[in-house]
């Protein structure tokens, strides 16, 4: 009886195919972060809205909800401005998928002798590792407005930074992966994209809302990438009891708060719905 030859453990043909399905990945992953750098306009527009949302919302709403124990409005913002940028570039990425199949080059990948999954998982790695960084520059703004940032601040930041874009590029994948025309796929995420941010508490805390409002907040995914940011961020300022219970980070599920173990492992498992989702669509893709 012959035998497979093995590697590792691994049968050598399965081995293979493991390695080309990852360069595959690695491939496309590449080509997102090329594109991005190439693309410096695409930097300034992402940037654009989550400043402006910072700079009047925020500084507006100061005025207007004052500060306790110098902790302002603008400080709580912060961490959903940061989101904001995440997401806003996350669920765009999946535009590229569009655009590359208007022009015909998404075709050409398609019949390439490699699995889709792996095309999948490439396009959601690139678009989440450029919405992670998009996110991250944000944080020049934070001595500006007085947040105070440590190394390991920083660093808690960009992981759920990253783990937030990869859910929702992976959505942005599913989405475009059901849509042929550029036009359609912007008009659908606009759709989308403004209540999951105003419904996930980035911009205002979500106490005392009315109860229907308050149910919608609770099924939005983003409300538990939004949380964690928000309680990393607030852990590491001076913050007084009074400020942090007029200013909440955190999540109440039927009279229980919700830990932050909880918030990330619940992100996790909608990250891995998405990307079971975006790996459905992107089969399914012609």
């Amino acid at each position: 009886m012959s035998s497979v030859p093995l590697h590792g453990g691994i049968p050598e043909g399965r081995d293979t195919v493991l390695r080309d399905e990852l360069r595959t990945t690695g491939m496309v992953w590449l080509r997102e972060l090329i594109r991005f750098e190439r693309t410096r306009t695409r930097i300034l527009s992402g940037l654009i809205q989550p400043i402006l949302f910072l700079i009047v919302l925020g500084y507006g709403m100061s005025g207007l909800v004052g500060s306790t124990a110098g902790f302002d409005f603008k400080k709580f913002m912060f961490p959903g401005i940061m989101a904001m940028s995440v997401v806003t570039t996350a669920i765009f990425s999946g535009m590229s998928i569009v655009w590359d199949r208007e022009f015909g080059f998404l075709r050409e990948m398609l019949v390439a002798p490699t699995s889709r999954a792996s095309l999948a998982l490439g396009k959601t790695a690139g678009g989440a590792s450029v919405a992670a960084v998009q996110g991250t520059i944000m944080l020049v703004l934070a001595p500006l407005i007085g947040v105070h940032l440590t190394v390991l601040l920083v660093l808690e930041i960009i992981g759920l930074e990253l783990l937030m874009a990869i859910a929702l590029t992976a959505f942005g994948v599913f989405v475009a992966s059901h849509i042929e025309r550029m036009e359609g796929f912007q008009v659908v995420m606009q759709m989308l994209l403004f209540p999951m941010i105003f419904l996930s508490g980035a911009l205002f805390p979500l106490n005392a809302l009315p109860g229907w409002l308050n149910v919608l907040t609770h099924i939005n995914p983003l409300t538990y990438a939004v949380a964690p940011l928000r309680q990393v961020v607030f852990a590491a300022q001076r913050m007084p009891p009074a400020a942090r219970k007029r200013f909440p980070a955190t999540i109440d599920v039927f009279g229980h708060t919700l830990s932050i173990g909880t918030e990330i492992a619940i992100v996790v498992v909608f990250a891995a719905i998405f990307i079971a989702l975006a790996i459905r669509g992107f089969s399914r893709t012609e």
